[in-house]
């Protein structure tokens, strides 16, 4: 027993002590949640970062503070390792949190799977804090909880995940993210994969040449007719294939590069690293428009160290893939190829929960450069919780769920239907916390958080919101081993050949 725990008499996770300048650092678990605990020699410069309440303990000074902001960056400005930095080429998954509950489950998984996997604990959309209410510095240091809760010391990332402005990047920097994962998706144009070739042409008057530092004259002399051999695969660039890659994603190219400037003049290129997204898009990325993205993004010095294609088939939220596995493998194996050789970097996985069936595709075609990415089944591993500790609040929550499906569906590619979820009442409440599995209900209950977290009764108070974090944090390690079950079938087939560092 550490001389915290015997001193304080504490309820300390003793995975978060430290031992740092003569002082002991952890982690207490209190009825009013968790707290801070620093005891050192009296006078110790260590306290002067710190807030909170000094005692005298036999001659020692303790602390007991907050888990505020304040003492999360003063953690962090000592412990290297709760210092979020880039990953590189490491095989790596990213672990989205949307309650700020999850990172403990998340390490525990993590630990379990073994294997080289770098993580990201800290990562959530701008899209997703804007509907849950949360501001980018509550996102990593709720991680950085987490982190030092589980004693994890090997490193972590922190994704500001699907940025559209130079805004986001901005409100997101200041709150330590190293992973700058830019979404250029509105700049894409859809309409472009059924144009005629005379339209074609006539989108390509209208791109900016002038972001792209371009020319319609280069863009045709370094395509047209000319053909890539990728591994063996010869992929050409007739005049309908050139056009189309450039009407479809010329100006998502000079997006990315203006936002990869942005990021550049703003860190001076130090601690970050780029993902580039174009995975939320109405029309798969053929292999073509994949070198093309990749050429013109790095004919405009952009650098970037995972890309998110769309992939055929359907990535919806929170299930397995919808679509032809042979042809997924296929398709994957030549985008895979592809990173390679005009790289190399990762291939992405968003919308990646749940997908497991192509897990080992992933893991098998990109020979470890791969990125996952999840978020809301983190979410749904709390309604999962909910259900078994009260099932009455539980029910509360899906019928809401069902009443905005059809409103927050819109941004999301989804197809449950509301007529093929059970009804909250026919669900008995032994078999209650097996409904966030049956497909339609899982979907309904992924796209509706925001409207859960965020609703409030006639009376001004939060319907659903105080309840959901109050329940969660008197059963942590409910939750913590639900997490760690769940997310040991997701990190389980990334683990054995994955790329360790470069």
């Amino acid at each position: 027993m550490s001389t915290l725990e015997k001193l304080s008499r504490l309820n300390v996770f003793p995975r978060s002590i430290v031992a740092i300048e003569g002082a002991e650092l952890g982690l207490t678990q209190s009825k009013a949640g968790p707290r801070l605990a620093i005891l050192g020699p009296a006078g110790s410069r260590l306290f002067s970062n710190f807030e909170g309440e000094c005692t005298d303990q036999a001659g020692r000074t303790l602390l007991a503070g907050p888990i505020s902001p304040r003492n999360a960056a003063a953690l962090r400005a000592i412990l290297s390792w709760l210092q979020p930095r880039p990953l590189g080429l490491r095989t790596s998954a990213g672990m989205g949190d949307r309650l700020g509950l999850a990172t403990p489950g998340h390490v525990r998984a993590l630990r379990a799977a073994g294997g080289n996997i770098a993580p990201i604990f800290a990562q959530q959309s701008i899209r997703e804090m804007s509907r849950t209410g949360r501001i980018p510095q509550q996102v990593t240091d709720d991680a950085t909880w987490g982190i030092f809760q589980e004693g994890w010391r090997d490193g972590v990332g922190a994704d500001a995940d699907h940025l559209k402005t130079s805004a986001d990047i901005d409100a997101c920097l200041p709150a330590g993210f190293t992973f700058f994962t830019i979404d250029p998706g509105e700049h894409v144009d859809n309409k472009a994969d059924t144009a005629t070739l005379n339209d074609l042409r006539a989108k390509l008057e209208v791109l900016p040449w002038r972001a792209l530092e371009d020319s319609q004259k280069s863009l045709i002399n370094r395509y047209l007719n000319h053909s890539f051999d990728v591994e063996g695969h010869a992929i050409t660039f007739d005049e309908q294939t050139t056009l189309r890659a450039a009407a479809k994603y010329g100006r998502a190219v000079a997006h990315v590069a203006a936002m990869y400037r942005h990021l550049m003049q703003s860190t001076g290129g130090q601690n970050c690293e780029l993902e580039v997204s174009v995975d939320e898009t109405e029309t798969p990325t053929t292999h073509a428009e994949h070198i093309y993205i990749a050429r013109e993004l790095r004919r405009l010095g952009v650098q970037w160290v995972s890309l998110a294609p769309r992939y055929i088939g359907r990535f919806e939220k929170g299930v397995d893939y919808i679509g032809d596995l042979a042809a997924f493998e296929a398709d994957f194996a030549l985008h895979a190829a592809i990173a390679r050789q005009f790289g190399p970097y990762k291939l992405s996985l968003h919308s990646g929960s749940d997908k497991f069936s192509i897990y080992p595709i992933a893991m098998r075609q990109t020979r470890g450069l791969v990125h996952l990415k999840t978020a809301g089944t983190s979410y749904l591993e709390a309604l999962h919780t909910v259900a078994a500790l009260d099932p009455d609040f539980f029910r509360e929550i899906y019928t809401f769920a069902r009443e905005r499906y059809e409103t927050d569906r819109a941004s999301y590619h989804v197809s449950a239907k509301l007529e093929r979820a059970p009804l909250p009442h026919d669900v008995a409440d032994p078999e209650l916390s097996a409904l966030p599995e049956q497909f339609d209900a899982r979907e309904i209950l992924h796209v509706t958080f925001g409207s859960v977290l965020t609703a409030r009764s006639e009376d001004g108070h939060w319907r659903f919101c105080g309840r959901l974090m109050n329940l969660l944090r008197a059963h942590p390690e409910a939750y913590a081993a639900n997490l760690e079950a769940h997310f040991l079938r997701h990190l389980r087939p990334f683990v054995e050949k994955g790329i360790q560092s470069k």
